[in-house]
């Protein structure tokens, strides 16, 4: 049921688009860390809709035996970044430092897949070490410098955050057109697959018709040869 406006028995206006920007906001920046080993390669799936600038920063650590900690890695130990679309087409193939910033956008709504290695192979510190790796992904709007933009073209607060929600909901509707599209090609394989479900069942009612015919002229013949017909 829903709550009622004091002094009226009118229902009380349920204020969506404040909940949508929440929820995309959590969805849209993600921060985490893992582990990996010298040879080991760590893959993402990201879902991102089409026409939309991703940006992720991140920073490794080097285990330290003796200490028995994570330590600043060093500053020949690297990371390469590889982003494949979709369509499994290679859109950024790129070595950075043990710390940095990569970007690229999206072309192509879909899963985005992201992965990330060391150069630790040809380096005999890390050899049969540890590395954790600290990454913060970023998507659409979250990418916007806001304070830089603000600055450059001379903003008031309020203007700053009219340019804020503006942004807000124009990633909302690109992630409704992602939805839309998602539902789309759901539809599109749920209705080949009930094609071909029909066209099995067709093909099992067909191949028993057949079966049973021939096993009554096999039958026939049978008893016509033994005279009991």
């Amino acid at each position: 049921m829903s709550p009622l406006a004091p002094g009226c028995g009118c229902p009380r206006p349920v204020l969506l688009l404040p909940a949508l920007v929440l929820l995309l906001h959590v969805a849209l920046s993600r921060g985490l860390y893992f582990h990996i080993g010298e040879t080991e390669k760590r893959c993402f799936i990201e879902e991102i809709p089409d026409e939309t600038m991703v940006i992720a920063n991140y920073k490794t650590q080097l285990w330290d035996k003796q200490a028995e900690t994570f330590l600043p890695s060093t500053p020949g130990l690297g990371m390469h970044v590889e982003v494949k679309d979709p369509d499994g087409k290679v859109i950024l193939s790129r070595q950075y430092g043990s710390e940095g910033r990569f970007t690229f956008t999206s072309h192509t709504p879909g899963e985005h897949q992201i992965c990330l290695h060391s150069n630790s192979t040809r380096m005999s510190l890390f050899a049969g070490g540890k590395l954790r790796v600290h990454l913060d992904i970023q998507i659409g709007e979250h990418t916007n410098n806001y304070p830089e933009i603000a600055a450059k073209d001379k903003l008031t607060e309020l203007q700053l955050r009219v340019r804020q929600l503006l942004d807000q909901v124009e990633q909302i509707q690109k992630e409704q057109n992602y939805q839309r599209y998602r539902e789309e090609r759901f539809r599109l394989t749920s209705e080949s697959t009930n094609q071909r479900v029909l066209w099995w069942s067709i093909a099992q009612t067909l191949i028993l018709i057949l079966t049973g015919i021939w096993q009554m002229r096999h039958l026939k013949s049978f008893f016509e040869a033994k005279k009991l017909v």
